[in-house]
């Protein structure tokens, strides 16, 4: 089993702010970390399965609207 350090996981994820990724996993959109002495890691395989699952969700790009980025599908919040 590999962990990812947050900086690891902030690579992974193309770069994304701190502020981000803590919103992300309050949110459930990300797997909490787990505490190994006093730092946070994610399990890498845990991260991999999201971006797959959001991968699998992603919206092909509205011919309309061209030069636009792909987006995720919102979920609706409970």
């Amino acid at each position: 089993m590999k962990y990812l350090s947050f900086r690891e996981l902030q690579n992974k994820l193309g770069g994304r702010g701190r502020t981000t990724i803590y919103r992300d996993v309050e949110l459930g959109r990300l797997p909490k970390p787990v505490k190994l002495g006093s730092r946070l890691y994610w399990n890498d395989a845990d991260i991999d399965a999201v971006l797959e699952q959001r991968a699998v969700n992603v919206t092909p790009p509205d011919p309309a609207r061209s030069g636009r980025a792909y987006s995720f599908q919102r979920t609706p919040e409970h």
